[in-house]
């Protein structure tokens, strides 16, 4: 306080005019967006680009969440856009549909046109199960389960079920139901061998199990026909290029997410989260690449949240540098100590409404 009552000094930050001011305010947020972008354009040129081509995918999707279930999609669908953005690669969909309104949808063959309702988020966050739209797995035999009861049974590593009992039975959330009303009985099952059909009796456990073991392997799905898995590599030049796509798409896609959080009617706002949100985006096994893609991340969510207009926060600083700017004259001291005060009582409210949304799920979900 009484360095600010005596008269500017060259060197201090208040003595600057404002356009050096504004530099040096949104220096933090731009080292953000560029070292978010950096690690993008890296990213590209280590481990290329891979996806889903969604034209490949045989079965549709499996639908998890029960909102959408409810609002009428099914397992087996196939998606074909979300509002006017047509699905080329999988990742699409995960990406368009926090801001569907409307599902575009393949049935068997007819096109359905799904809406979405307006709180679709809020109703997703209160929903259990979690998950969206996956792909579908299928049953492929790796080995058999040790003291199998379908042990002398001829089946061989690579085999795909496609019926039980003459019914379709080629994914996972087809046949684990089936199999739950078949415990302790024997059935007939149909398995595909080098585009062979082959039928087996097989018996069912009183758990519903069969006793051998399948795959989970995006690759053996690919192998297998169910998908073509995409992969693009980059040179150098080109990694610059991609990586600032994804950079740029990554924040369109952020600062869409805090739109919708504050519009009340979507009831985003249900599924903001504080440090333990944070936690759960980290992968369960280590690897690299999901270490730099959550850093990148993070990174941009700590240069779009510093850039909100809420005193304290850099952006605040910016929004009365540009005040002052326009108008030739800086505010009062006492207006930036009640506004920083303002600002301050407001990102703790924030803190305490994120992390607390964290207990009221970790208690009730």
């Amino acid at each position: 306080k009484e360095q600010m009552a005596q008269p500017p000094q060259p060197w201090e930050f208040r003595s600057k005019p404002s356009w050096q001011r504004l530099i040096i305010m949104l220096g933090g947020v731009t080292v953000n967006f560029i070292l978010a972008a950096v690690i993008y354009i890296f990213m590209a040129f280590t481990y290329g680009a891979k996806d889903v081509d969604a034209k490949s995918v045989e079965g549709g999707y499996e639908i998890r969440s029960s909102v959408l279930k409810e609002i009428g999609l099914q397992n087996g669908d196939k998606v074909i856009a979300i509002n006017n953005y047509k699905i080329v690669n999988i990742s699409d969909i995960k990406r368009y549909i926090i801001e569907a309104k409307t599902m575009t949808i393949d049935r068997d063959g007819t096109t359905k046109i799904i809406e979405f309702p307006i709180d679709f988020l809020g109703q997703l966050t209160a929903s259990k199960p979690k998950g969206l739209i996956n792909l579908r797995n299928p049953f492929i035999i790796t080995d058999f389960q040790q003291g199998s009861i379908n042990a002398a049974v001829d089946l061989q590593a690579g085999d795909i079920m496609a019926t039980i009992n003459q019914q379709p039975a080629r994914f996972m959330d087809e046949i684990t139901p089936m199999l739950e009303t078949l415990k302790g009985q024997t059935a007939v099952f149909t398995f595909e061998r080098n585009g062979v059909l082959l039928s087996r009796e097989l018996q069912v456990s009183n758990e519903g199990e069969l006793g051998v073991i399948v795959t989970s392997s995006m690759r053996d799905y690919a192998s297998a026909g169910f998908f073509k898995i995409v992969t693009k590599e980059y040179g150098f030049g080109e990694s610059i290029g991609a990586g600032l796509n994804r950079f740029s798409s990554e924040m369109a896609s952020y600062w869409m997410q805090l739109k919708l959080i504050f519009s009340p009617s979507t009831g985003a706002y249900k599924g903001v989260g504080g440090f333990k949100a944070i936690f759960d985006i980290f992968p369960s096994t280590w690897n690299w690449e999901g270490f730099w893609t959550i850093t990148a991340l993070l990174s941009i969510m700590l240069g779009v949240l510093n850039l909100l207009p809420i005193p304290a926060l850099d952006g605040g600083h910016v929004m009365f540098l540009l005040y002052e700017m326009v108008s030739g004259r800086k505010p009062s001291d006492k207006f930036m100590e009640y506004a920083q005060t303002v600002g301050f009582l407001l990102l703790i409210s924030l803190v305490l409404f994120a992390n607390g949304n964290d207990i009221f799920k970790a208690i009730f979900d």
